[in-house]
């Protein structure tokens, strides 16, 4: 009785537990951006520098958000994962650009950043797309409290770190298949990874395909969780990307 009573509860505060989000533990190294940093900063902030590095010595490529797709999943877990929700976000807007050199992949680059209070949260398209794991279609006012719960002031605090940016350390491989370094930048701090990455359509086209696994603990975040764990988010969150771009300068 006990444990039903437990699910009863659970499931009459479904639009608060049902949003598989985070608790943010508050960060032990400054924000290298801020909320004083506007998209428009930011774009003009890489526009500059892959102009520099446009012209005989390689190419640069503009990626097209509206051709791209961008996409993270967060998931359930604890004892009582059947009562809470997986989660697909998007990033429907982002600034991107990849840098291919005249010498190789070894001295190419590619940068993409993008603003966590931009990203779309279980748009149904992309939910029902894919499977039983995310059988829900959610109301408007559960993805409104998903946004609040996941990026608001006591969890990501999107309005003081909004921004997530990937960028290139090194890349190594033959076309079609490459490992790049990368070093992501979110809620303040920097982590760096190996991906894989798939590299098609050159030389005047570009499709750059490939996804990665990040712990939130990494970041300082810790996962969500209540009573005693009974229900919880799972700390790796999948992000999976396929990014179009066209040569030219940004």
């Amino acid at each position: 009785m006990h444990l039903k009573k437990i699910l009863t509860l659970l499931s009459s505060t479904a639009a608060a537990i049902t949003l598989l989000s985070c608790t943010v533990i508050s960060p032990t190294t400054s924000p290298t951006s801020g909320a004083s940093l506007t998209q428009s900063d930011r774009q003009t902030e890489l526009k500059a520098e892959y102009s520099a590095l446009n012209g005989a010595s390689g190419k640069v490529f503009t990626l097209d958000p509206g051709q791209s797709t961008v996409r993270i999943y967060v998931f359930r877990g604890g004892r009582a994962a059947a009562a809470g929700h997986n989660h697909v976000l998007s990033a429907p807007r982002f600034v991107g650009f990849f840098y291919l050199s005249a010498t190789g992949a070894a001295n190419g680059r590619f940068d993409l950043a993008f603003r966590l209070d931009q990203l779309e949260i279980d748009n149904p398209k992309y939910r029902s797309a894919l499977g039983i794991a995310f059988p829900s279609i959610l109301s408007p006012e559960a993805i409104r409290g998903a946004r609040e719960h996941m990026l608001g002031v006591n969890n990501l605090q999107a309005d003081k770190f909004p921004f997530v940016r990937v960028h290139s350390l090194q890349i190594t491989g033959e076309s079609p298949k490459f490992a790049a370094k990368v070093q992501i930048e979110m809620h303040g701090q920097q982590r760096a990874m190996w991906i894989p990455l798939t590299v098609e359509g050159l030389p005047e086209h570009l499709v750059v395909a490939g996804s990665f696994v990040l712990r939130q603990t990494d970041f300082g975040v810790q996962p969500y969780s209540v009573l005693g764990g009974f229900l919880a988010v799972q700390d790796e969150v999948v992000v999976e990307f396929k990014l179009l771009g066209d040569r030219g300068p940004p």
